[in-house]
């Protein structure tokens, strides 16, 4: 397939390459199998580098653009690590590749949504039964069926609150592809979800643990 379309592009030139591939789901770290780590892996990280080393001939050839599909979860974790893992991994290639990539005219952009989950249907609501009957005999004695209900109540409210308005990650993809200047980053969030980055990047560790374990007790 990769030679197939290499060829075809080849005579057609070759613009933009988007890599939007990503897929979620909830679960402390210990709840989690290490098969579901390697998948997740492989589809978020690794299935956008194998994309990109594919096209990146012809991206370099005709000075085109990537565009990359992370989330602002890449800052901070609620319940969602094994997700926030992979797009923090998505960040530091781009920020590899983008140095890169600008001695060829190659320009690469990241998309940073907040919490589109309504638009987009990444994860489904979150079923506290179904995660117990999966949990091993030993999370079963560390944690009770009371805690795993009150940590998928939690998800599920702040699944609700998605925005259903998919089309501005939509718009940032267009600017990242056509404008003249394009962004490194473009954060398309509600204006808490960019003050929790903001708080993130610049305070230290121990006060963003205390705004998130507050989020978490509530």
């Amino acid at each position: 397939s990769e030679k197939c379309l290499l060829r075809h592009f080849s005579s057609l030139g070759f613009w933009g390459l988007v890599n939007n591939a990503g897929i979620s789901t909830f679960g402390e770290t210990g709840w989690l199998s290490m098969e579901k780590y390697e998948k997740f892996a492989d589809v978020n990280l690794l299935g956008s580098i194998r994309t990109t080393l594919a096209f990146l001939p012809l991206l370099r050839k005709y000075k085109g653009r990537i565009v990359f599909m992370s989330s602002i979860i890449a800052y901070f974790a609620l319940g969602n690590g094994i997700y926030s893992m992979t797009k923090a991994a998505i960040e530091k290639f781009c920020d590899a590749l983008r140095l890169e990539m600008k001695k060829f005219g190659v320009q690469v952009c990241i998309i940073q949504p907040g919490n589109y989950a309504r638009s987009t249907k990444i994860q489904p609501l979150v079923s506290a039964e179904e995660i117990w009957n999966e949990l091993s005999e030993e999370e079963k004695a560390v944690y009770n069926k009371e805690y795993v209900q009150e940590r998928a109540n939690f998800f599920n409210s702040i699944l609700s609150e998605g925005s259903a308005n998919g089309h501005e990650v939509v718009d940032a993809m267009v600017d990242a592809l056509t404008s003249p200047a394009p962004k490194a980053r473009y954060m398309v969030a509600k204006l808490k979800e960019k003050a929790l980055v903001f708080v993130c990047a610049l305070f230290p560790t121990v006060v963003m643990d205390s705004v998130l374990s507050y989020a978490l007790s509530k």
